[in-house]
């Protein structure tokens, strides 16, 4: 693929804040999955009238030149009640943005990834306290920095469980670390996933499994097990176990020549100038014939695909007759699976006090979770994610609530997420 190493530069050296600020919440946490749902629905309805405040956000956010445009898709109870687009392609590009234009989705490939690894898990080909080295061979005997930084073994195993929910270990790419400096350098000019199980299977771990939560490449490593136990390169068992039963035609790792077009640019904010600058030719070119497909950032959809998909798990695994996961696993993945022992690195990764166990930031398997009670604009037990180009989606189970939002910005300035809470739940009416 290429220029990839530079694709996964300003992915993922944003990526981070832009997920882990969404997730959090006001400080303090609940005890157990269970109780994350009590309290029931909260709304008898949803104002139509009331979305203009959404209307209101979109022009605001493109006509101040905030971005150059933006898709908001939003579901109620069941049914797509508003979706539009405002703004234009690009910053260099003045044609209007359409509801059906491709967008760089990044890190909310996560929730795809953790979608089908739970497949593989429905179908008895692990199970979430399995060894990973079990069903991997190439990662059995991976070392962890000891306090000394030299690489020893760790004292727990890497199970199924702690891929998905970042706790195996695992580093990313964003610090400034031996570590990340190699996985940016090795992992990331990977030509397929096999080949960077080789390179993964060389670096230390940073922590001893089980004990921090740390975003990481292990989201990618679930991509090469889904390859492993399926039989199927990672792009196949995608399509044919969740986009093409659901109808999604539009999300892929490569895009297709004669979808090309509908490619926004992406951007980067320049605080100097105060403005938008859109990136170059590169950042098209990198989607074509793509062969290291990563599960943990490299899909292109839109806002009626993604939506597509987000309702299929708002609705138990399953949409219009096509069930692509049992109510029970999409139970299970929506609940917090950390609880109050692990240490939250935090919003950079790096700073593992920087809000320690609070801010009512949780993780299941493959999304974010809100643990912290039910606020005005967020209620406990949403569940979450985003991308590094500002991409946001959450979905909220007791309004029976989605909603996503799709914009082009790499490492955005702008609170989209908290400013698309305030403005959605303005629209909701309470008796």
């Amino acid at each position: 693929m290429k220029n990839l190493v530079n694709r996964w530069y300003w992915m993922l050296g944003f990526a981070l804040v832009q997920v882990v600020v969404f997730a959090q919440t006001e400080d303090g946490e609940v005890d157990g999955a269970e109780s994350l749902w009590q309290g029931g629905r909260a709304s008898v309805a949803l104002d139509q009238e009331g979305l203009a405040a959404v209307d209101k956000l979109m022009a605001d956010y493109t006509g101040e030149g905030k971005v150059a445009g933006m898709v908001v898709s939003i579901a109620y109870r069941g049914d797509v009640v508003y979706t539009k687009a405002a703004g234009v392609r690009g910053a260099e590009d003045d044609r209007p943005l359409k509801e059906d234009d491709l967008f760089r989705i990044y890190s909310m490939s996560k929730p795809v990834t953790g979608v089908a690894m739970m497949q593989l898990e429905e179908q008895g080909k692990f199970e979430l306290d399995d060894a990973l080295g079990a069903h991997l061979n190439d990662l059995a005997d991976l070392k962890v920095h000891n306090p000394e930084g030299e690489p020893t073994v760790p004292k727990q195993t890497i199970t199924m469980r702690h891929l998905l929910t970042h706790t195996a270990g695992f580093g990313y790419v964003f610090a400034n670390n031996p570590v990340a400096n190699r996985i940016r350098s090795e992992v990331f000019t990977s030509t397929n996933l096999e080949e960077m199980a080789t390179r993964v299977a060389d670096i230390p771990l940073i922590y001893e499994p089980g004990t921090r939560w740390h975003y990481s490449i292990a989201v990618d490593v679930q991509g090469l097990v889904v390859e492993r136990l399926s039989g199927k390169t990672f792009d196949v068992y995608l399509n044919d176990h969740i986009f093409a039963p659901l109808g999604m035609q539009d999300t892929f790792f490569s895009v297709p020549e004669e979808k090309f077009d509908r490619l926004l640019p992406n951007h980067t904010w320049s605080r100097q100038m105060n403005h938008l600058i859109q990136m170059g030719q590169n950042s098209f070119d990198e989607y074509r014939d793509v062969t290291f497909f990563s599960g943990g950032g490299g899909l292109v959809s839109t806002a009626q695909d993604y939506m597509t998909f987000a309702q299929a798990v708002a609705n138990g695994g399953e949409l219009n007759g096509v069930r692509i996961l049992d109510e029970a696993t999409v139970e299970n993945m929506r609940q917090d699976h950390l609880g109050k022992a692990i240490v939250r690195e935090g919003g950079t990764g790096e700073n593992p006090e920087r809000r320690g166990n609070r801010g009512g930031f949780g993780f299941g398997l493959g999304f974010g979770v809100n643990t912290a009670p039910s606020t005005a604009n967020r209620s406990q037990g949403e569940y979450n994610w985003g991308g590094a180009a500002g991409t946001v989606f959450w979905i909220d189970p007791i309004e029976d609530l989605i909603v996503v939002g799709m914009i082009q910005l790499m490492g955005s300035p702008w609170p989209l997420g908290r400013d698309l809470h305030t403005a959605v739940r303005s629209a909701l009416v309470y008796e």
